[in-house]
């Protein structure tokens, strides 16, 4: 490609593009550990969607009407890091891209949510950042419907790439988005045909601007190193009601020795190397340095929104008080003052009903309260809505002919409902919930883990939670699921015993403001357990004494969810035999380890036998059975200590030993010093 011409046919752009990849090869060359090429490559494209096309201020990052910008393949972070410094982002100084992937830094080797203003989303994982991008699309929608178009009007642009667009998750993404017309999501494919291992046909052949279109999105097929042409698709791409794929040819790493080859796609730190590609571009200037005039041309960039984020600023200030304060409450994730009387007031009721409900079917009826004085609530389900019970009936359906809908329709799209959640939580103005299986936590697990990473309070609606779903068998049965979800990092995962439990399980979930949140829901009905009311949201301790021993404590059981039921008819069967026994129900794992030692003590004293019972694996029990001043050969468990099988749920409780009896014998089995260990762990 011939550099001097491309330099000469735009010289002012080229001077501002050539700035992004020049700050990429010093920064990667200075942690000799990066990605050099992707910037390098669509660096034009970037030039010209921030300089014409994108609408932010980067003097106010977080203005809510901001045009969002998604780096999906976020292996090319410098090209982000590079365009928030040259705008002039306070946080994003010189010495940060000098620290790029150091200790301490905030320009990490893929881009983190919260690390730095103008970074909307944590990218790095392929597919993540399209997936994320469904989410925000449709909250803007949503948001515009129900505030007007004066103060929600903005788009969504993403730079996806190769490895983002062979993830299985973007198909997913990809025909949400055509069945939904999100006409404001705009999508920029860095066609190099490189991969890692070599071109990409050594693995793929897939014609993708035939399957955008027969998704339902215009496509434009544009060279990606002429900005005459990538101005003029970015504005075709707005006149249209469907999202849009513009197909950017570019070449990787240009104008670098590695160009259009495997190795341009990661760390170019020869000095030689990078010493004629800078030739090649005409840039002069030292490692980490950009031509005064240069850098002014970027910050009168970056300052170009500032006109309309002030004019945004009257015409909200114009709005109905109710109306401002609300939107308002909604971004800094605040709950409704109405939430916590409506919560105690629904316990109060269900205590005194009582009644026999599935958590899934108790779910819905504090669904059913709370959406309707929490209207920032959007509700969904990959495609098992009235399993899930997730869908109320205030909500409306979101469509293309009811943008204020509030509940999707995802389909059997697990991973994709997961991502675009954590999309719209990421938007801002949101309270995302979204239902599967249990089991099809496997589906949605790379987006869980990432709003547990981004500290987002997405809440995953997980039925059908044990062997109790019954004759679906192991296939649907999980029993390893609720300890993966537990090992995960800054993620309450709530196992309800009753309707009470749910609803200070839900009560936490919709105000927590940096935690996602798993519901274990069960399929079966269970009794209630909470039968006397109380004001306190016990769930928030994490475990709590259900029912003390009468007499001398010999025993602890320590259950959560559906087993809560049959840790206490094994308490009635020892306390017949004046085994005085303790039954802690434990809702929340993560939230019990939080409380301070004194309480943690209370619940768990030393001495007693403990014996646990959960219709899940064993795995992340002995925390509590011989930690917190237990003693192994004092502890047992009852549980799984496999897959399931199909059959009704009472026979599998019964086959597989998960009864009242087997917890008491148990007991009596510990106190007779009769102790083995577990060799199925």
């Amino acid at each position: 490609m011939d550099l001097k011409a491309l330099a000469a046919a735009n010289p002012d752009h080229w001077s501002k593009a050539t700035a992004i990849r020049a700050l990429t090869l010093d920064a990667v060359a200075a942690a000799n550990s990066g990605h050099s090429g992707m910037p390098m490559g669509m660096a034009d494209v970037a030039t010209v969607l921030f300089e014409k096309h994108l609408k932010f201020d980067a003097s106010a990052p977080n203005w809510p009407d901001r045009d969002r910008f998604i780096l999906s393949a976020g292996h090319g972070s410098m090209l982000l890091y590079s365009l928030l410094h040259l705008t002039g982002y306070a946080d994003m100084t010189i010495e940060q891209i000098r620290n790029f992937r150091q200790w301490g830094a905030i320009t990490a080797g893929h881009p983190e949510y919260g690390h730095a203003s103008g970074i909307e989303t944590t990218t790095g994982p392929l597919g993540q950042g399209i997936a994320n991008s469904v989410g925000f699309a449709m909250a803007e929608e949503i948001q515009r419907a129900h505030y007007g178009k004066k103060v929600v009007d903005h788009y969504t642009y993403v730079i996806a790439g190769d490895g983002c667009l062979m993830e299985g998750v973007s198909q997913e993404a990809i025909t949400l988005a055509g069945r939904h017309k999100l006409g404001k999501l705009i999508v920029l494919w860095d066609n190099n045909n490189i991969t890692i291992d070599g071109p990409v046909t050594l693995s793929d052949r897939t014609d993708q601007v035939g399957r955008f279109r027969s998704a339902g999105w215009d496509v434009l097929e544009i060279d990606g190193h002429d900005p005459k042409a990538i101005d003029a698709a970015l504005a075709e791409a707005k006149k249209t009601d469907t999202p849009t794929m513009i197909a950017c040819k570019t070449h990787i790493a240009l104008g670098h020795a590695a160009q259009d080859t495997s190795k341009g796609h990661g760390a170019l730190t020869d000095a030689a190397q990078m010493a004629a590609a800078k030739e090649a571009y005409g840039w002069t200037t030292g490692p980490f340095e950009v031509p005064g005039d240069v850098k002014k041309a970027w910050e009168a960039i970056g300052s170009r929104g500032a006109a309309d984020r002030r004019a945004w600023e009257e015409r909200f200030d114009a709005m109905p008080r109710n109306k401002r304060e609300a939107f308002n409450r909604a971004y800094a994730l605040e709950a409704p003052k109405k939430l916590a009387a409506t919560v105690k007031a629904f316990k109060k009721q269900m205590s005194e009903a009582a009644p026999k409900l599935a958590t899934r079917a108790s779910s819905e009826k504090v669904l059913e309260v709370l959406n309707p004085v929490m209207p920032e609530t959007v509700g969904g389900s990959a495609d098992l809505t009235g399993s899930n019970n997730t869908k109320t009936a205030d909500l409306g359906v979101f469509d293309v002919d009811n943008r204020g809908g509030r509940y999707v329709y995802w389909g059997i799209r697990e991973h994709g409902m997961a991502a675009a959640m954590n999309g719209m939580a990421l938007h801002g103005g949101i309270r995302p919930y979204g239902g599967t299986f249990m089991c099809f936590t496997d589906y949605a697990r790379p987006a869980m883990r990432l709003s547990a990473l981004m500290k987002i309070p997405t809440v995953f609606v997980m039925t059908h939670d044990s062997i109790g779903l019954g004759e679906d068998g192991p296939t649907h049965q999980p029993v390893e699921h609720l300890a993966i979800s537990r090992a995960t990092p800054n993620t309450h995962v709530f196992r309800p015993a009753d309707t009470i439990e749910t609803a200070e399980a839900w009560e936490l979930a919709l105000t927590s403001k940096e935690t996602p949140s798993v519901l274990s829901l069960t399929r079966q009905n269970l009794p209630t357990v909470r039968t006397v009311h109380r004001n306190k949201n016990l769930t928030a301790q994490g475990a709590y004494v259900l029912a003390d021993a009468d007499g001398r404590r010999r025993a602890i059981l320590l259950a959560t969810g559906s087993e809560v039921e049959i840790a206490m008819a094994a308490r009635d069967i020892l306390q017949a035999e004046d085994i005085g026994t303790r039954v802690v129900s434990m809702p929340c794992w993560e939230l019990f380890e939080a409380q301070d030692q004194g309480y943690r003590k209370r619940v768990l004293p030393g001495g007693p036998v403990r014996v646990a019972v959960e219709a899940g694996v064993r795995f992340g029990w002995d925390r509590w059975l011989y930690g917190e001043r237990g003693k192994r050969e004092k502890s047992g468990f009852v549980g799984m200590h496999g897959f399931g099988a199909s059959a009704p749920a009472g026979t599998l409780y019964k086959k597989f030993g998960i009864t009242a009896e087997a917890v008491a014998q148990k007991v009596r089995d510990l106190l007779d010093g009769k102790w083995e260990p577990d060799t199925t762990l």
